[in-house]
């Protein structure tokens, strides 16, 4: 395994904020790229959410490790200016701002572009950046109900409709984001010219969810996922459609529903339930579990829930829990990214940055800056650089 990383050299202006931008973002930096995340002086909400180790949350900690951070005020005389010289000196900007907002401060694609051909920009939204809706805030539940998860789910549980736990949207439209970017840069280096990237969180989940097809026929959906039974050890879920695992535990282990030939079906799937849920109770640990659903060739797995996730064999193996310091002497875990190349490092390099941790820094290296010149900045509140929390 050599120690290069693939995106050595390429340099990153992180504009975003929240999830889908900075995890955008973090994707490139564990990649090997220079990301630096221009945050403003109040700072990114993010810095709020979860446990708060030495003035940096989890949250925070999660999608930002790794970066560089420079703090610009926008609404300062000559922020605008300073954030479009260090574009010209990137390869690729992410953005995650409403359409319109970056344009305002002379800051959009088309400003941008003019001063670097070769940029590549990631404009991730709610609903595009040309759409008939585009200028509608959007976070990840309205993006949820629009793409019609939240009313799917509860359509097949009988409940009332509530959003998911997790912010799908964010996620799928920031990986798609990445995967539009790195095309587009391949481009830019082949072509010498740039591309704006415009991904729209609405079609992005529209276009992953597996289910899509039955709202494009206009058929009913169903389940795709598995069941949840009780066992010994506690609850699993077992993949495939029940009729599927009924024939499988019968013909492996010779489960028998006990009706007779001209039971009716509710009684027979009744009759069979029980059959199986009491086979998987009767299984007195787990492996005896694991050997009976694999002799019947049945994929299963632990219904796990908080910190018992992080106990799984393969994420330990895979080394995907990081430990990176904390900024006062100790260390916090953190997820590291899961790709796993042949013959190219990656993966988490770098800590979660205090706001303008690295003003000076970025500036000297991007933009040949003395130390005068940033002085200069920070006295007129260009530049903002937060204290260290102790």
């Amino acid at each position: 395994m050599t120690s290069s990383y693939l995106l050595d050299g390429v340099r990153v202006l992180d504009l975003s904020r929240v999830l889908a931008g900075p995890l955008a973002g973090r994707v490139l930096s564990d990649l090997g790229a220079d990301v630096v995340k221009v945050e403003p002086p109040e700072g990114d909400i993010t810095r709020l959410w979860g446990k708060v180790v030495n003035g940096l949350s989890g949250y925070y900690t999660q999608q930002n490790a790794g970066k560089r951070n420079v703090s610009v005020d926008l609404n300062a005389s000559g922020g605008p200016e300073l954030v479009a010289d260090l574009a010209a000196a990137a390869d690729l900007v992410i953005e995650n701002f409403r359409p319109g907002v970056l344009r305002r401060f002379r800051l959009g694609w088309e400003h941008l572009a003019a001063r670097n051909p070769r940029l590549v920009m990631l404009s991730i939204s709610g609903f595009g950046q040309h759409g008939p809706e585009s200028a509608r805030p959007a976070y990840a539940p309205v993006v949820h109900a629009e793409a019609g998860l939240v009313a799917r789910q509860a359509e097949m549980d009988g409940t009332r409709p509530l959003d998911q736990i997790i912010s799908t949207a964010d996620v799928l439209a920031s990986l798609h984001g990445v995967v539009g970017l790195l095309a587009a840069l391949l481009s830019s280096r082949e072509s010498g010219r740039g591309q704006h990237v415009d991904v729209a969180m609405l079609h992005a989940l529209c276009f992953s969810d597996d289910l899509a097809h039955f709202a494009l026929d206009d058929f009913p959906p169903v389940r795709p996922g598995g069941e949840v039974w009780d066992t010994a050890t506690g609850p699993i879920i077992i993949a495939g459609p029940f009729q599927w695992v009924w024939k499988t535990l019968a013909r492996h282990h010779g489960l028998t529903d006990g009706c007779g030939p001209g039971a009716a079906l509710a009684d027979k799937i009744s009759a069979r339930r029980d059959t199986v849920a009491r086979f998987l109770r009767d299984l007195p640990d787990r492996e005896a579990l694991a050997a009976a659903m694999t002799a019947a060739n049945l994929a299963w797995g632990e219904v796990r829930s908080g910190p018992d996730v992080l106990g799984s064999a393969t994420l330990a193996a895979r080394g995907a829990i990081r430990e990176v310091d904390d900024r006062g002497g100790a260390v916090r875990r953190v997820m590291d990214s899961p790709y796993r190349f042949s013959d190219a490092a990656s993966g988490l390099h770098g800590v979660a940055p205090y706001r303008g941790e690295h003003n000076a820094q970025v500036l000297a290296e991007w933009l040949d800056a003395d130390a005068a010149s940033v002085r200069a900045l920070e006295h007129t509140g260009v530049l903002v650089t937060e204290e260290a929390k102790a």
